[in-house]
């Protein structure tokens, strides 16, 4: 495998987007969030053990907690928008909520999600990012109004969505062109609940994005990859008027959802096509095993970015063959172009 190379501009500019985009640790649980364009996004979230009683005699409460860090950058420096929560076309949010669902139940909850606006929008004059955005910061919002349940986040995607279907229409004071410019496009997406206090996973996938458990080592847990053929992933879309017909639009219903526990030592990788198109699974073990247990969040950050610029090294690498290159040569295309992203999850 060729050694990873970027020029000094771009490690530069990289370095000054992961200093901009400050996580607040959570107690002793790791994650580190990569995010941006072209295995630009990557997550990581250690889960650990917490101890709520400081008191070695009084029986003590254990809940998973973590501590997160984001990093990412756009497939094109000088062109790819960087704000808070995005990177290019590609779109993340983090929240953290506390349910009381009955009076003896009270539920500590982290949130992740991750969105990847499809790139062939933009040959019609079309922001990709700005769909994928709108869906992750939506989500980010109903979660901090308590309008979601922890164990359904294909409901948050599906009230996100929604939601944006109706702000499609004609609002008192804002122009009707105005509102659809700004939200046309479509994506996939993932979404995942880590209930603190009972160590459990909620997951909820549309498309090509996704996630991988590790745990010792082994491949523990999956989503499964949503596909109308190749290189045509499940999507949540909003065509311009006239074209719902038209265009490939999945609803947020047919998302792929699964539950899971998570033990003290899991890493999780939240991604987008663009890790898991470029980056042969041993190479993501091989790099996730580093931080197993890991509890210094710069040492996790490390690890996020070197799985985010193989990545980015891989997709450019035209000798290598990785698992998009090999699935396109089974499905008969020997001409591909990668536009991808990464969101990466470690416990």
């Amino acid at each position: 495998m060729k050694a990873f190379s970027a020029n000094k501009s771009e490690v530069s500019q990289m370095q000054d987007i992961c200093a901009s985009q400050k996580f607040e640790p959570h107690r002793t649980m790791q994650s580190i969030y990569w995010t941006g364009r072209l295995l630009s996004r990557a997550i990581w979230n250690g889960i650990s053990n917490y101890t709520a009683c400081a008191d070695p005699n009084v029986n003590k409460r254990r809940e998973a907690s973590f501590i997160s860090a984001v990093c990412g950058f756009p497939k094109d420096f000088a062109r790819g928008r960087i704000r808070k929560g995005q990177f290019g076309d590609d779109a993340w949010f983090s929240a953290k909520f506390k349910t009381v669902e009955v009076i003896e139940f009270d539920s500590s909850l982290d949130l992740l999600g991750v969105a990847d606006g499809v790139g062939g929008w933009r040959h019609y004059g079309i922001d990709p990012g700005e769909f994928s955005s709108f869906l992750m910061r939506t989500c980010e919002r109903l979660v901090s109004m308590g309008r979601f349940t922890p164990s359904e986040p294909a409901g948050l995607l599906a009230r996100s969505y929604y939601e944006l279907l109706e702000n499609k229409q004609p609002i008192l004071g804002i122009n009707y062109i105005y509102l659809y410019d700004n939200i046309l496009g479509s994506s996939t997406a993932c979404v995942i609940v880590l209930n603190k206090e009972t160590s459990s996973i909620y997951a909820a996938n549309i498309g090509d994005s996704g996630f991988v458990v590790v745990r010792k080592g082994e491949v523990v847990h999956r989503s499964s990859e949503q596909q109308h053929y190749f290189n045509t992933p499940f999507q949540l879309s909003l065509p311009p008027p006239g074209h719902s017909g038209l265009v490939l639009s999945d609803s947020p219903e047919s998302a792929d959802t699964s539950s899971f526990g998570v033990e003290d030592g899991d890493v999780i990788l939240l991604a987008t096509d663009g890790v898991f198109d470029n980056v042969p699974d041993q190479l993501l073990i091989t790099e996730m095993r580093k931080v197993q247990g890991e509890r210094d969040p710069t040492k996790i950050q490390g690890v996020a970015n070197s799985i985010a610029w193989m990545a980015r090294s891989l997709a450019f690498d035209g000798a290598f063959m990785s698992p998009f290159a090999q699935s396109a040569r089974e499905n008969g295309i020997d001409t591909i172009e990668l536009i991808s992203s990464t969101y990466l999850w470690c416990t």
